[in-house]
């Protein structure tokens, strides 16, 4: 039996690169960086050096990169920190999206509390901002605008550069959460007119519990935190070196062979989605399909339950999810799906694939292979399947 991991989406294998580079800094140049002293100052030096290359990596300059424990972390401080200057200046309106990680909706549910008034844009069916829409919700009280770059279920990539340089004219703040896109999706933040932008270093073959937030030179960040004068007074907390040298080397690494993995990948993403429409009936791919991220395959399959199709998958050594990792133990169909017009009875069939370069094409065809006899077997043993095949309960997928 195949062992194959496709859900690149939730984490992935830490690349050879950002291990080797990783070790040295816990073994040789394992010193504070904040130290005066000799082995401090090497240590001090390697993590400057990685700065600089994550900076390079998005077009940005060393001094506007903050170093997080993760995406997280980094929509947290980003957000507040506008929220924060915007209600200095009388603005207390916010807009964002119907389907951002629970990382911004949450932070944007405590500030609706605190007083700010937040427009979620509809994403309609297909997964995308529009435009007009946008620029209808933009008021003269508007502090700042988060809108994710990729969606991290269904993989739509939303209008980033444009709706940079509308918050531009208008003198808005706007972030944007890349957790899914850096690495994968050619980034430069100048010219996408992005003032700050959250990413995560292992959803690029880096390591765990680390991050980074970019902040435009010009835009105060705030410090949420107290303790220690590291990051520039904005995060406090010893320095993660071999983590943070690694994050450069994975990122650095990823976007050297960026083209090559994109037409790889998407090559084997569009081969899995193709063969699953046309051979599983009742089934729909969730998300426009261009512009999308290459590696996100995002199903829907009537009659049948997500988590048991997850663990009749695993049974046959293929890893995958029924939505984001990080809301896996919610019973909940996914607020993403929701937002995307699905009913319920459709939301809860769902099922997310990620692929990334180290997938071949023999374990899509092995995918191929045993996804519909999973989704057959599930769909003989469900009493709502019965009932859709007599017409009763019928939830269409377009």
């Amino acid at each position: 039996m195949m062992k194959i991991y496709a859900d690149n989406a939730a984490t992935t294998k830490m690349s050879g690169v950002a291990l080797e580079a990783m070790l040295p800094y816990m073994t040789e140049h394992y010193g504070n960086p904040s130290s005066l002293y000799t082995i401090g100052q090497e240590a001090k030096e390697g993590l400057e050096a990685a700065r600089a290359t994550v900076a390079s990596c998005i077009g940005a300059q060393p001094r506007e990169i903050t170093f997080t424990s993760g995406g997280s972390e980094a929509d947290n401080q980003a957000i507040r920190s506008a929220a924060l200057l915007g209600a200095k200046k009388g603005k207390k309106h916010i807009i964002s999206t119907t389907f951002e990680h629970h990382a911004v909706l949450h932070t944007l549910m405590k500030l609706e509390k605190e007083g700010f008034e937040v427009t979620y844009l509809d994403v309609h069916e297909d997964g995308y901002v529009r435009l007009d829409e946008f620029k209808k919700a933009l008021r003269d009280d508007t502090c700042l605008v988060t809108i994710m770059y990729a969606n991290n279920e269904v993989g739509t990539v939303q209008p980033i550069p444009e709706i940079g340089a509308i918050c531009k004219e208008k003198g808005v703040y706007f972030h944007t959460d890349a957790v899914q896109a850096v690495g994968h999706l050619p980034i430069n933040v100048k010219q996408q007119n992005i003032d700050m932008l959250s990413f995560s270093s292992h959803k690029f073959h880096g390591p765990k519990g680390i991050g980074a937030l970019y902040c435009r030179k010009g835009v105060p960040l705030m410090g949420f935190m107290q303790g220690g004068a590291q990051e520039r007074n904005k995060r406090p907390g010893t320095t993660n070196t071999p983590a943070i040298v690694a994050t450069a080397a994975a990122l650095k690494k990823c976007c050297e062979d960026m083209d090559k993995n994109i037409a790889y990948v998407s090559k084997l993403r569009d081969k899995l989605i193709d063969t699953i429409l046309e051979i599983v009936p009742r089934s729909r791919v969730n998300g426009g399909r261009s512009p999308r991220l290459p590696g996100n395959v995002s199903f829907c399959f009537e009659g049948i339950e997500g988590e048991s199709l997850l663990l009749h998958l695993d049974l046959k050594g293929i890893c995958g999810s029924s939505g984001s990792a990080c809301t896996s133990g919610s019973l909940d169909p996914s607020h993403v799906l929701l937002a995307l017009g699905l009913p319920h009875e459709i939301a809860h069939g769902s099922l997310r694939l990620s692929l990334c370069e180290y997938n071949t094409e023999e374990e899509i065809d092995y995918i191929i292979e045993e996804l519909p006899k999973i989704v057959s077997m599930l769909r003989d043993m469900s009493p709502v399947w019965e009932r859709i095949m007599k017409g009763e309960d019928y939830y269409a997928v377009q």
